[in-house]
């Protein structure tokens, strides 16, 4: 119902740090590879949360009239998109992090092992 907040308030969170931590105006190659891997990390919650914020609206879970959350219409399905939120929305934001994560991972030890390689191998 609702489970796409969390990585949209996680990606909102990531932009500010983003624009206040790593400001533009900084040309050190460090802090410039460090945006490109934060802006990475920014598209991926805010495109996740955009296609399940358009899958909810395809199936009539957000109206474009208040409440917008079908599920505030009763205190009983309330509780069940809280209840959402609290679990996918939290498990989504958390796998596409530590997917990005593993990516940072995979990024700075696979060009030294293939360098470490005799022969000229790739």
């Amino acid at each position: 119902m609702a489970c796409f907040t969390v990585p949209l308030a996680e990606a909102l969170v990531v932009s500010a740090v983003k624009s206040i931590a790593l400001k533009k105006g900084s040309n050190k190659p460090t802090v410039l590879a460090m945006r490109q891997k934060v802006a990475t990390l920014e598209k991926m919650l805010y495109g996740g949360s955009f296609l399940l914020a358009a899958e909810h609206i395809y199936h009539g879970e957000i109206t474009f009239y208040p409440p917008f959350l079908t599920a505030l219409n009763s205190p009983a399905e309330t509780a069940v998109m809280l209840q959402e939120i609290a679990t996918s929305g939290v498990a989504m934001a958390a796998l596409v992090t530590g997917v990005w994560a593993i990516g940072l991972a995979l990024g700075y030890v696979l060009p030294k092992k293939r360098s470490g390689l005799k022969g000229g191998a790739v």
